[in-house]
């Protein structure tokens, strides 16, 4: 699915993006578009090996900790030991965090919040994978998740290697690849697997902000806007300061123009570059240059 440019003024895209991001707009897109065809023969794969492993650790990203999980994959490796790390907390806001911690807990689920930037944490992983199969033994574990969760950071840091390769861009990692890192632990990396499946536009914005989904999936423009959308809601302060407005309009358009205005994203006609702004703010928020954000809390069941 190819999406077009645009340097328009998105004069409606705040009607446009309350509708596309309603709950109850379903978004059953093309499996060839986020779903390409190693997802699917990754997912039989890992399938195929179960009986090779001992435990699964899925890998989540603690900003959306459930929307980053892929039930129709877990579904089926049900009876299998599993761990759910959710990584890159050092992103997400403490206090959520917190609440989900108390939630997982509830549910009596095997979890473990790190940041795969912090050796110590990362470390504990194989740590509590011999505390849930209660062995001194050899594990042998693969590591599942979606794109761009941090499997292979995890992995070069268990393996003390750059054993698997690490990059920004979604779905770096397409064939599985069996890691020895000692006579303790063996590893199966796998590619990223997105579900088959989303339940609205809004779930592919959240994914497309975190860079789950590729962008030659959802366009630049739209995760732009769900980006300032939800900065302006949560994180005010930080999108003013990050960006030097000293006037922050709690308006999209115009909050959009403010930041052409304060980063240079001009024509020589004195129009705003928007495609400029877009990249410009989903990068920034992927870097973390908004400060903590969680996009999701835990529900109160």
């Amino acid at each position: 699915m190819t999406k077009k440019k645009s340097n328009t003024k998105p004069s409606a895209k705040k009607k446009e993006l309350a509708k596309a991001t309603s709950a109850n707009n379903s978004y059953n897109e093309a499996a060839s578009g986020w779903f390409p065809g190693h997802m699917s023969k990754a997912m039989n794969r890992v399938r195929e090996n179960l009986g090779r492993v001992d435990i699964v650790i899925e890998v989540r990203d603690a900003r959306a900790p459930q929307l980053t999980s892929n039930k129709p994959f877990t579904d089926t490796i049900k009876g299998k030991p599993r761990l759910v790390v959710y990584n890159k907390t050092n992103l997400a806001k403490p206090e959520i965090t917190a609440l989900w911690r108390e939630w997982l807990t509830k549910k009596k689920e095997h979890f473990i919040f790190i940041n795969a930037l912090d050796k110590k944490s990362t470390t504990e992983v194989l740590q509590r994978s011999k505390e849930i199969l209660n062995t001194n033994s050899k594990v042998k574990m693969v590591i599942i998740g979606l794109p761009n969760t941090g499997k292979s950071s995890i992995i070069n840091i268990l393996s003390n290697r750059s054993a698997s390769k690490v990059a920004d861009k979604p779905g770096q990692t397409h064939k599985e690849l069996w890691v020895k890192v000692n006579e303790s632990l063996d590893i199966l990396d796998t590619p990223g697997v997105m579900p088959p499946v989303l339940d609205n536009r809004r779930q592919a914005l959240q994914l497309s902000a975190l860079n789950t989904i590729s962008e030659r999936v959802m366009d630049n423009e739209d995760t732009a806007c769900f980006i300032i959308e939800h900065l302006l809601m949560n994180n005010t302060e930080e999108l003013k300061e990050h960006y030097k407005i000293e006037n922050l309009t709690k308006e999209l358009v115009e909050t959009l123009n403010q930041i052409a205005q304060r980063r240079g994203c001009i024509f020589k006609k004195n129009e705003y570059d928007y495609e400029r702004v877009y990249k410009l703010v989903i990068n920034d928020f992927r870097k973390g240059c908004f400060g903590p954000v969680s996009l999701e809390r835990p529900s109160r069941a």
